[in-house]
């Protein structure tokens, strides 16, 4: 597997939501973008993308189930909602991964641009959210650590 790659998209600390396993998951899924980025530039892409998508897409399944759970412990009241954006990531990238997989046109460049615009996007603005819901909550001393 390649390594850390700086080149396509770097964590920057606006991302960081203060939360240190969500903000750890984050950096792990910018890294594997820079991944898939790279296989696109180099001509490997068929080859690195095959390895590294099916990674990426169990890594993401883990984070969104690691985020709905947190989510769900604190009550947060938009959980269906983001709940809702993260299914319909999930579509997103199975179809286009099953059209790359049946030879179908599939351009992997314009896929690594769609995972890194939707990552820092979902991040900066729905993550956001329920980052500043738990500081609320947390200020008004209703954050249990159960």
């Amino acid at each position: 597997m390649v390594g850390v790659v700086e080149d396509f998209v770097t964590w920057e600390d606006r991302y960081a939501l203060g939360i240190p396993f969500i903000d750890a998951q984050h950096k792990e899924l910018l890294r594997l973008t820079n991944v898939l980025f790279v296989a696109c530039q180099d001509g490997s892409a068929n080859d690195i993308f095959r390895e590294t998508i099916k990674g990426t897409v169990k890594y993401v399944s883990e984070h969104f189930s690691a985020e709905e759970a947190m989510m769900n412990r604190i009550k947060y009241p938009k959980l269906a909602e983001h709940k809702k954006e993260h299914e319909a990531f999930v579509q997103k990238v199975l179809e286009d991964v099953r059209q790359f997989e049946s030879g179908h046109s599939f351009v992997p460049n314009t896929f690594v641009r769609f995972l890194k615009d939707w990552i820092l996007t979902h991040i900066a603005v729905s993550d956001k959210k329920y980052a500043d819901y738990i500081m609320h909550i947390k200020k008004a001393g209703n954050l249990t650590s159960s």
